[in-house]
């Protein structure tokens, strides 16, 4: 079983959280985020596992708990995809622009990654951009490594792993899976203020 859900950071930060896991979030810039990852599981598992950090900082349930999960936030938005079928990672981005997108591009994309970019019409590119990036930061995810291998990723051959994207509206979302999924625009779940 896979379940991807959708939300707002803004709303999910600020709704019904046990006192008890905001006086767990960090304070500063990453408080809400923190919050609105924390509030989306604490819906989807309950009761909420306690949480794990893994070598590079990858959350995770504690050992013995059967379930896998990925957050991402970008923007107002956050994703979770969770899991039972083993570890997973999730990447969502905002398509937006970015003044130094093509250097970026040209710094981390392998020569398939860079084809397929060329592929696109010139004002379709910055959507494809976007859409590359997140697979290779679910790939990363998935493995439980740091941003800074993102380089060393090429989505585009990737024979052992499942990595599925999907765009919905301004979102560009992608998930790294142990098994085949799909992931498309109605699979998605959005949480029930969004609704």
């Amino acid at each position: 079983m896979y379940r991807v859900v959708l939300g707002h950071i803004s709303a999910l930060s600020t709704g019904d959280i046990p006192p008890a896991l905001r006086q767990q979030a960090p304070q500063g810039k990453r408080r809400e985020s923190w919050l609105a990852g924390r509030a989306l599981l604490a819906r989807e598992c309950s009761p909420l596992p306690d949480i794990v950090y893994g070598e590079q900082g990858k959350p995770a349930f504690v050992n013995g708990t059967p379930l896998w999960f990925n957050l991402s936030h970008s923007g107002d938005r956050i994703a979770l995809l969770l899991s039972d079928e083993g570890e997973v990672g999730c990447d969502i981005e905002v398509i937006r622009p970015r003044a130094n997108w093509r250097t970026l591009a040209n710094a981390v994309f392998s020569q398939a990654e860079h084809d397929e970019l060329e592929q696109w019409q010139p004002e379709q590119q910055l959507a494809a951009f976007w859409k590359i990036w997140t697979r290779k930061e679910a790939i990363i995810k998935q493995r439980g490594g740091s941003a800074w291998q993102i380089v060393s990723v090429d989505s585009r051959n990737t024979p052992h792993l499942n990595v599925s994207h999907c765009q919905v509206g301004e979102v560009s979302l992608s998930v790294c899976t142990p098994t085949p999924f799909t992931l498309s625009a109605d699979l998605l779940a959005t949480t029930p203020a969004e609704r």
